[in-house]
């Protein structure tokens, strides 16, 4: 009976502390598709991406080209002929590579004019969410689009400088 007494007043204060917390979430994909300048903005990356794709689909064609013919003429060139044509077309690929490297990869200049781009609005997302959490006295907004992601925490729930007593140290002052 004690125990069933304590495992009942357990449940009853842990929900009554979970409904004291006041928690929402939000579709930032559903919200980012009805603002016209996202839109704009991402059909502009769009066709920037279809660009710079054509064009290295362009160069490694034209590397692709070159291969088969030089497997071709393979038979009919001297050593230093077969040389200079391997070296050509080794220089082409690195040439293509980077390419694509410097309009798609990390940072490159896709990555440039995405930040240019998206960066302002979704900013502009973010004050609006907080503005919406402190309006509704909400203590966190997460966003359900894709992976599980908080987008507001009121502050009177971060703990870190309570875990920072709690391990004997003094909060505020950093190691150095």
């Amino acid at each position: 009976m004690k125990k069933l007494l304590l495992v009942f007043c357990f449940l009853f204060f842990g929900g009554i502390t979970a409904f004291a917390q006041r928690w929402a979430y939000v579709d930032s994909e559903y919200i980012l598709k009805h603002i016209p300048e996202y839109t704009s903005s991402q059909k502009q990356l769009d066709a920037l991406s279809q660009q710079w794709q054509k064009e290295v689909d362009n160069r490694l064609g034209e590397i692709d080209r070159l291969y088969k013919a030089y497997q071709a003429d393979q038979v009919l060139l001297t050593d230093d002929m077969r040389k200079r044509r391997e070296n050509e077309i080794i220089e082409k690929e690195k040439a293509a590579k980077e390419y694509q490297r410097i309009k798609f990869g990390f940072e490159g200049e896709l990555y440039q004019q995405r930040i240019k781009l998206i960066k302002p609005i979704q900013d502009r997302v973010a004050k609006a969410v907080e503005a919406v959490a402190e309006a509704g006295q909400l203590d966190m907004i997460f966003d359900k689009s894709g992976d599980v992601i908080l987008l507001y925490a009121s502050l009177r729930l971060d703990k870190s400088n309570d875990v920072i007593t709690r391990l004997g140290y003094k909060p505020g002052t950093l190691a150095k």
